[in-house]
């Protein structure tokens, strides 16, 4: 908005000639999302306790969680309007690529807020079926990747990690495998969000690394010289990527150990949803299982458990997602949280070498 107001204003002040610059915008959409769940935050937290909307902790877990029984949820609220404000204020709006990405964004956030609402407000204990989250989930996701395969200067090729020559063209079965990107990091994140500001550390890594994959890629100099995909426009969303990094840092400033609101599924569903979209229109799909490591082993964990449960009747961890198992080994929560932190980061860096590693 204010790229698309105050640049073309340039040529009479000159000093709005910095619009021009990706950099400056990815700057200061991250410090504006930053300030704006900072600010906030403390007044969402007070609204959310005034109307009673506290978590419901489960009693099979770690008994030092029921401490946290009642406190504040759907503080992702904060996240996804410190978000989209953000990247409206900063972004060219008339890059499709940044609608794509707000219109996931909000698309999956409503999702989350349904089942929150019907959870929390309407106290129906487990919100929205599994058929019905993933029914809505697919729907949103079906729709991005359609408009992305319609469109004509868009491939159907994957960009593999470490390899330059080898990009496998999917043809039509890229819709599916967009699909099962976007609603697989949804959940992955959904799944990770059980320890005090556990999901949003990895967030914020996974997006400050897919702010400089999308930078990379929507630049043709560096995409060519880097021997990536050149995606014409896909730079802009880098501005939607840093919003995401500077409300999550904000929204970790309360979520952080002992938590003062969680963020609920209307803030983890569409954040995942927000990198998983990023990632399919950087084309670099495969990548998100690098950077988004900590989220696979947690959805790998829960889909272990539950698979070595119904066919042998034992469990392979102590409680699933893998952080409550380590829980229940005896480590303190925030050991759990910063370990994955450290890998987190770690991944992150491994996959942003990928870029040259080729």
């Amino acid at each position: 908005m204010l790229y698309n107001w105050l640049y073309p204003l340039h040529t009479e002040f000159s000093f709005l000639n910095v619009f021009r610059y990706l950099s400056f915008r990815i700057i200061y959409a991250a410090v504006t999302a930053f300030l704006i769940a900072f600010v906030l935050a403390p007044w969402l937290i007070r609204k959310l306790q005034e109307l009673k909307l506290g978590q419901q902790v489960r009693d099979d877990g770690p008994k030092r969680h029921l401490a946290k029984s009642g406190t504040p949820t759907m503080g992702g609220l904060l996240i996804l309007f410190a978000v989209v404000l953000s990247t409206l204020l900063w972004a060219d709006l008339t890059n499709r690529y940044v609608w794509l990405v707000i219109i996931a964004t909000i698309g999956f956030g409503a999702v989350g807020f349904v089942d929150d609402y019907l959870k929390f407000v309407k106290a129906r204990s487990k919100g929205l079926t599994a058929a019905q989250k993933f029914a809505s989930q697919i729907l949103v996701a079906l729709g991005i990747s359609l408009f992305l395969y319609s469109l004509p200067s868009y491939t159907t090729k994957l960009s593999v990690p470490f390899f330059k020559n080898f990009s496998p063209d999917l043809g039509w079965l890229y819709v599916p495998f967009a699909i099962l990107v976007i609603v697989g990091a949804s959940n992955a994140v959904n799944l990770t969000d059980g320890l005090d500001g556990l999901a949003i550390g990895p967030v914020m890594i996974a997006a400050m690394a897919y702010t400089i994959v999308a930078y990379v890629t929507g630049n043709r100099i560096m995409s060519e010289y880097l021997l990536i995909p050149y995606i014409e426009g896909a730079g802009e969303i880098a501005v939607f990527t840093a919003a995401i990094l500077g409300a999550s840092l904000g929204f970790l400033w309360f979520n952080t150990y002992p938590a003062s609101v969680f963020m609920g599924d209307v803030g983890s569903l569409p954040l995942g949803a927000a990198l998983g979209t990023v990632a399919v229109i950087s084309k670099h799909e495969l990548l998100l299982l690098l950077v988004g490591g900590v989220f696979v082993i947690e959805a790998i964990s829960v889909i272990f458990q539950v698979l070595s449960y119904k066919s042998r009747g034992k469990r392979i961890f102590l409680m699933a997602p893998i952080h409550h198992h380590f829980e229940m080994k005896g480590w303190e929560e925030p050991k759990v949280v910063v370990r994955l932190w450290i890998i987190a980061i770690l991944l992150a860096l491994l996959s942003l070498s990928t870029l040259k590693l080729r």
